[in-house]
């Protein structure tokens, strides 16, 4: 029967910052070819041999993640939305709960959304071998063949050949991110794979050893599962069920404690992008050993990942460094230093500033909004609606806005009044009035929004009617 892909999309990426975010984090992002990492990871699983994906992911990306979808020309098995982040063990079960209604033995792979695997072909021999493995009572796990004494990922101990099944072990045990000598000692031992995060096994399985060891989790998830409800195109979990359940890794709470815990080796091209450095190992370089992304110059500068989504980068006489410009934030690094970007991010929350939140430029499942400018009791956002999409019907309480269209055809709602605007033409939105904005044409409507008053945060805002669901 054909595998259920289950795509783990949860995280923000912090060791990518500035373009990794909360609201967008990396595995939305084209961050080593044109399409996204989630893109990339769906359609690893797009065969005759695959059920189509599920997808679990936080509640706030969701419109990102079906548009994403649908750019790609996926229709996913579900949606999953997890109201709070709850690691991997949650997610995976209910997950698990899904299939199983349908498919109890159902074979599952999950993977998470953000990591990358060069080659296709020894990923689908290892995944075959794990599916053989999974059907005689395995819970299975890749273990990466390291080419270097990696301190960032874990590692998994190679045991003793599985009886009857080709290239395939038990786990000897599972260890931390080691320190560089330790990392060294297991590279050279032969013995140790990275820790790859992807694992497969029966739903049925899964559950029962789940609910054998974690049976407070699982009746905390069974309970989110049960009552959880469709929303749109969405299933969105009941929220308090699912935030009693232990926040825990499937590697704490099964793995590492199962007696049907088993690996396959392989090697297949895999990275998790946890770094600006492991970026740059998976970017095409220049002679000089430059990755280059953007609108950058570079003179006397070797071995470094440069990338502008905005401004100019100009790097002269560097080397071995990481220089990240987006519109709002330039991260500089030392290559070697790119795991603790996190610090940073950790000082911006402690500072409660956004900028480790969202970009300037937010999506919307209507379209889009960027900020300008802004001052003492005004902002300016320019604000992209699709064609055919409408803004919720909505009021706020300290601010007026005033519209100008640069492109496009609008339809405006203010109050009792129903008009449109073209290019050029403009209104005024007062404080308290009931309005919506709708983009009545064929093409993208592009306007400018002038917003004055005395708080001007997004969540000064009352909606009447949402087409997605937000009211």
């Amino acid at each position: 029967m054909p595998v259920h892909p289950v795509i783990l999309s949860g995280g923000a990426g912090s060791r990518l910052w500035p373009l990794s975010r909360i609201l967008f984090p990396k595995q939305l992002l084209a961050l080593v070819g044109e399409r996204s990492l989630i893109q990339d990871t769906v359609l690893r699983v797009q065969d005759k041999d695959f059920q189509p994906p599920l997808i679990v992911c936080n509640v706030e990306h969701r419109f990102l993640i079906a548009e994403q979808m649908r750019e790609a020309g996926v229709v996913p098995q579900a949606i999953m939305l997890e109201p709070v982040g709850r690691n991997t063990a949650p997610a995976a079960a209910v997950a698990a709960l899904m299939i199983a209604e349908k498919d109890p033995d159902g074979v599952m792979l999950l993977m998470p959304a953000d990591h990358i695997v060069r080659n296709g072909t020894a990923f689908t021999k290892a995944l075959n071998q794990a599916i053989r493995a999974a059907e005689h009572d395995h819970l299975v796990t890749f273990a990466i063949t390291p080419d270097s004494p990696e301190t960032g990922y874990g590692y998994i101990r190679r045991g003793m050949p599985l009886s009857g099944q080709q290239d395939c072990f038990s786990v000897a045990r599972f260890v931390e991110k080691p320190d560089a000598a330790t990392a060294a000692d297991y590279v050279a031992s032969g013995d140790y794979g990275w820790n790859s995060g992807m694992f497969v096994f029966r739903a049925s399985l899964f559950l029962a050893e789940l609910e054998r060891l974690e049976p407070e989790m699982v009746a905390h998830c069974r309970a989110a599962f049960q009552n959880g409800k469709k929303d749109l195109d969405f299933f969105r979990l009941e929220e308090t069920a699912f935030a009693a359940a232990r926040s825990v890794s499937i590697d704490y709470a099964v793995m590492e404690r199962t007696d049907k815990a088993a690996m396959v080796p392989v090697e297949m091209g895999w990275s998790d992008i946890g770094s600006w450095e492991s970026l740059w190992n998976a970017s095409p370089r220049d002679p000089s050993g430059n990755a280059v992304k953007g609108d950058v110059l570079h003179h006397g500068t070797r071995n470094s990942y440069l990338r502008s989504e905005g401004p100019l980068v100009a790097a002269v006489g560097l080397e071995d460094v990481v220089v990240v410009a987006t519109s709002d934030a330039v991260l500089v690094s030392h290559k070697s230093a790119s795991q603790d970007v996190k610090r940073i991010v950790e000082q911006l929350e402690r500072q409660s500033r956004e900028l480790h939140t969202t970009h300037r430029k937010v999506f919307r499942p209507w379209g889009s909004y960027e900020g300008i400018d802004n001052g003492e009791g005004f902002q300016v956002k320019h604000i992209i609606v699709n064609p055919g999409a409408k803004l919720s019907l909505q009021m706020h309480h300290k601010r007026a806005e005033h519209w100008i269209v640069v492109s496009g055809l609008a339809q405006v709602t203010c109050d009792d009044r129903v008009f449109a605007l073209k290019q050029n033409e403009s209104t005024y939105i007062p404080l308290g009035s009931r309005h919506r904005l709708e983009n009545t044409g064929s093409e993208p409507l592009h306007l400018i929004e002038v917003q004055s008053g005395s708080y001007l945060g997004e969540d000064d805002i009352v909606r009447f009617e949402d087409t997605y669901g937000r009211n």
